[in-house]
């Protein structure tokens, strides 16, 4: 498969996706930036190291953006962001690997709930059929 139709068929699947199935794919985005900036920061690459932690704080940003904060769980899913961003901001002032993987682990987590919670809310609708 060539790098265009690569792209455009992540393209499409990012156009097609549910609010629900982004939100994972937000987490997964995430995840694998901070990652990325793990292995930097193993190697010494301190402006790779940075760059990746950019980004996955610009998706924490996104996924903070769109709580919807009429539910009270959004509350503890904000409070959650917050103290990601502070474990990305440690990270990346002191290229501290601890910190990156405290914010890898509570990323793994609130991941394998959302996606635990898509399941369930799958079943819950074909059941309801």
């Amino acid at each position: 498969m060539s790098y265009d139709a690569f792209n455009a068929y992540k393209q499409n699947s990012i156009m097609t996706a549910s609010p629900e199935e982004l939100t994972l794919m937000l987490y997964e985005g995430c995840i694998k930036f901070m990652n990325i900036a793990k292995e930097k920061m193993r190697v010494k690459d301190v402006q790779g190291a940075h760059n990746a932690i950019i980004r996955a704080d610009d998706i924490i940003t996104e996924l903070n953006a769109t709580l919807d904060m009429k539910y009270e769980i959004s509350t503890e899913f904000r409070d959650i962001y917050i103290f990601v961003e502070g474990k990305l901001l440690d990270a990346n002032l002191r290229k501290d690997i601890s910190a990156i993987e405290d914010a890898i682990k509570v990323m793994q987590n609130l991941r394998d709930l959302w996606k635990e919670m898509m399941k369930v809310a799958k079943e819950a609708n074909l059941k309801a059929r």
